[in-house]
C-alpha cells in the first residue's frame, strides 16, 4: 500500500506532518483497567485545567484551528477531533471506554493535543492518499450523521474518503475483530521530522504493549511525502 501526501497541501500548510503506524497481528479488546484508569484520570485533569484556560488557548489546538483556516475552513464550523473532545471534558461530558484501540487513540489524542484516527487495514482499498476535501467528499461518520468533507484534510483510498483529523467514517473502524491497523496521527506542524518520529514511535509502541502484534512507525512530511507500507 503507498500512502501519498498531496504536494498542494505542502504548500498550504509548509510544516505539516503526519505519524502514520501500521500494526499487525494485534488483538483488540476490552481496555485493561490500567488504560481505563489513565484515560480517566487524564480527562479529570483537564477538567479542572479547563476552568482557568480556554480550550482554544491550548497549543495544539490553536496550530490544528490554523491548519483549518489555511485549507479554508471554518474551525468554529467544523472542530477539529481533539477540541471537540475537550470541549466535552469541559463540560464533564467524559469519553467512555470502549476498546483498547479507541481507548487508546483518544488518551494519546488528549495528551499530545493532536487529532488521531484508527483504522482498520483490511477494510482500506488499494492506496491511500493525504488530500483536500471537494464539496463531493463526504461520509458516514463515527458521530452517528452524514459529514460533507469540503476543504478538510481527508485520507482517501481507491473507494471513497475514510478519515480525517475532524470525524472518521464508519466503513473502516476499528473493531475487536481487527487484527491489522493503520494508526495515523495528524501532526503539529511546529515538530520538527525528528520529533514527530519519536511521538509517532512511542505511541505505537505503547499500543503493542497493551494490543500485542507487531508496529512499524512512519511520518509523513515535505521530505518524504509518500511511503510504501507492506
Amino acid at each position: 500500500m503507498n500512502i501519498k501526501m498531496a504536494t498542494d497541501l505542502l504548500q498550504a500548510v509548509p510544516g505539516l506532518k503526519l505519524g502514520i503506524i501500521h500494526y499487525t497481528k494485534i488483538t483488540v479488546s476490552e481496555s485493561p483497567q490500567m488504560l481505563k484508569g489513565r484515560l480517566q484520570l487524564f480527562q479529570e485533569q483537564l477538567f479542572f485545567e479547563l476552568e482557568n484556560k480556554p480550550v482554544s488557548e491550548f497549543s495544539g489546538i490553536k496550530e490544528w484551528r490554523a491548519v483549518w483556516k489555511a485549507f479554508g475552513a471554518d474551525p468554529n464550523r467544523y472542530r477539529h477531533s481533539t477540541e471537540a473532545l475537550m470541549r466535552r471534558i469541559k463540560k464533564q461530558n467524559y469519553v467512555n471506554p470502549f476498546h483498547s484501540a479507541v481507548d487508546l487513540n483518544n488518551f494519546f489524542s488528549l495528551q499530545h493535543e493532536i487529532p488521531a484516527g484508527i483504522y482498520d487495514l483490511e477494510k482500506i482499498v488499494g492506496d491511500v492518499s493525504v488530500t483536500l476535501g471537494t464539496d463531493e467528499d463526504g461520509y458516514d461518520g463515527l458521530n452517528g450523521r452524514f459529514n460533507s468533507l469540503t476543504n478538510i484534510l481527508l485520507l482517501k483510498d481507491d473507494y471513497s474518503p475514510f478519515g480525517s483529523p475532524y470525524v472518521d467514517s464508519i466503513r473502516t473502524a476499528v473493531t475487536e475483530e481487527t487484527t491489522e491497523a493503520l494508526h495515523v496521527f495528524f501532526l503539529r506542524p511546529s515538530m520538527d521530522a525528528t520529533e514527530a518520529l519519536e511521538l509517532t514511535t512511542a505511541c505505537g509502541n505503547m499500543f503493542s504493549s497493551i494490543s500485542g502484534g507487531d508496529v512499524r512507525s512512519y511520518v509523513l512530511h515535505e521530505g518524504q511525502s509518500s511511503i510504501i507500507v507492506d
